[in-house]
């Protein structure tokens, strides 16, 4: 077996298994940033994973399908970075609003 082959094969693992990782993370929180970040490190573990395929078919459409979720995953992140920042923020006010400070 050829070692390129045998590096791919490992690759899909570690890939598989960091997947299922960022998973259990994602459900279990415990707060939005975390799951924020897992869905963030499960998007780059997918692109990964389609950069592996496109070696392991030798088929270079598959390069493209990873930039075009690599960029889709970062507006996403950016998104979802900028709700939470808004919350947080909001949270902030509306608890000085009432005297309290931010929680």
């Amino acid at each position: 077996m050829d070692i390129l082959q045998t590096a791919v094969n490992v690759s899909f693992v570690m890939v598989v298994v960091g997947v299922a990782f960022a998973f259990v993370r994602l459900i279990k929180g415990p707060s939005l940033p975390n799951r924020v970040v897992a869905l963030d490190m499960m998007n780059v573990l997918i692109v990964s994973f389609c950069g592996l395929y496109a070696i392991r078919a030798g088929d270079a459409a598959f390069v493209d399908v990873a930039i075009v979720l690599a960029l889709v995953g970062f507006l996403a992140t950016v998104a979802l970075a900028r709700f939470v920042e808004r919350r947080v923020t909001r949270n902030a006010r509306s608890g000085d609003d009432r005297g309290e400070g931010p929680r």
